[in-house]
């Protein structure tokens, strides 16, 4: 009768230890979040949570490739670039983001570039064409670069993605706003910028927490920077109870947009939401106020631009989008580089710029501290803890296990012909492990 009292004794306590550690499971899942998540965003987070959450923790590589020395009478250090600078509609967006880059090495080789040997940036275009990246990527292994810096074109970085697996080249995404990106769970890529993810929460709880919409149609491009976009915003619009009135589409380069627009109207929408690129959203705005339509806009991040301004004019009073940075921080680095960049360019630095100098920045201090080493500078830049508390021209950058930047994301409103920053409405996050650059 003992006996059985202590069998039964045992199976208490195994329970009670499984139990506990099934609560200390739950207790530290609940300290890991993805995408910087609120927690009233969470599908079904009202009823349960109803499946184990994905890509919390970082994919190692172990491959070969440590091992391997550095060459010898080498006369310059070779980083790569992908980025849209000649027959894609987002050029603009390229050439600010290349000159980003471009400063940070030039400051760099003023400060005797690596043990006196200088950086060299070698420059591919990306044209926006499916498989055309794969290419370059390859040209870059054949260059022998040891990391690369790119690109903005969701489709055009997915291609890049696999290439560079294949080659083993360390990608640092500064443009890139897809959230699928990350979820590749391909362990040679870190994006440094926010993604379209928290562009969409932020632009959400603005909308229906903030402005108490309840009635908002949603015009987009027909691209995958469109489709893929607006997808984050639209599943949190219909969780908070707002699903899209309506939502239209459009093709790149497209002018008139009056089909469109006359269907919204119908609609008798309390807000427009626009995502697309700087040109076809300008001249939405316009055609939207021709029509006399008074309500308030709303856009994705590429209408914080000087295209944009320079097409909508003052058709762009109150409009309201986010922004991966505020431009006017009180950061005494972002006001050195704005200073810089002016001053070699002729031109305000934008998002992509800002995001490519900091890159940038981020690969010269790996190859910096580990050598000339594919692997190794994949390593460090993959490596949450390395470079702990960095803070660039755009904030202090934040990864999490995907490697995806989570740093803060900005509402941005046109007053006065200029845009106006602030923070983003508070939301309730999930708590988060990660560390900072």
């Amino acid at each position: 009768m003992k006996r059985h009292y202590w069998v039964f004794g045992i199976f208490i306590l195994f329970f009670m230890f499984q139990g506990e550690k099934i609560i200390g499971q739950e207790k530290k899942e609940k300290k890991v979040m993805y995408g910087n998540t609120p927690d009233d965003f969470f599908p079904y987070n009202n009823f349960q949570k109803a499946y184990k959450y994905h890509f919390l923790e970082p994919v190692q590589f172990y491959g070969a490739g440590r091992e391997k020395l550095p060459p010898k009478d080498i006369k310059e250090v070779r980083i790569g670039f992908l980025g849209p600078l000649d027959g894609s509609p987002i050029v603009p967006l390229g050439k600010q983001m290349l000159n980003g880059a471009t400063l940070a090495i030039l400051e760099a080789n003023r400060k005797d570039g690596y043990n006196g040997i200088p950086y060299k940036l070698m420059i591919h275009n990306d044209v926006g064409l499916w498989g055309a990246a794969a290419n370059e990527v390859v040209k870059m292994d054949g260059e022998k670069v040891w990391v690369w810096l790119g690109s903005i074109d969701d489709t055009v970085s997915h291609v890049a993605l696999r290439a560079t697996l294949k080659m083993e080249i360390m990608m640092v995404c500064t443009g890139d706003p897809d959230p699928t990106f990350t979820e590749t769970s391909i362990p040679w890529m870190i994006r440094v910028i926010s993604d379209d993810r928290q562009s969409g929460y932020a632009l959400a709880s603005y909308i229906f927490n903030k402005e108490k919409h309840k009635r908002v149609a949603v015009i987009r491009t027909n691209s995958r920077y469109g489709r893929v976009g607006i997808m984050e915003y639209s599943e949190v619009a219909t969780r908070l109870g707002h699903p899209m009135m309506i939502e239209e589409r459009f093709n790149e380069g497209e002018e008139d947009f009056k089909m469109q627009l006359a269907n919204i109207q119908r609609s008798k929408p309390d807000a427009v939401l626009i995502w697309g690129n700087a040109k076809e959203s300008a001249l939405i705005v316009k055609q939207i106020r021709a029509m006399g339509m008074a309500l308030p806009i709303f856009a994705s991040d590429r209408v914080v631009s000087e295209e944009f301004l320079k097409i909508a004019g003052s058709d762009a009073e109150g409009i309201v989008s986010t922004s991966p940075y505020n431009p006017d921080a009180d950061n005494p680095k972002l006001k050195k580089f704005r200073a810089d960049y002016i001053k070699q360019y002729n031109q305000e630095p934008n998002a992509f710029a800002a995001h490519a100098y900091d890159g940038m920045n981020l690969i010269i201090k790996a190859i910096q501290k580990v050598g000339l080493n594919r692997v190794l500078i994949r390593d460090v830049l993959t490596d949450l803890e390395t470079f702990q508390g960095y803070e660039g021209v755009t904030g202090k950058i934040i990864l999490d296990g995907s490697w995806n930047d989570i740093g803060d994301v900005f509402i941005a409103k046109m007053k006065n012909g200029k845009f106006n920053y602030s923070s983003t409405p508070k939301m309730k996050r999930h708590s988060s492990k990660s560390v900072g650059y």
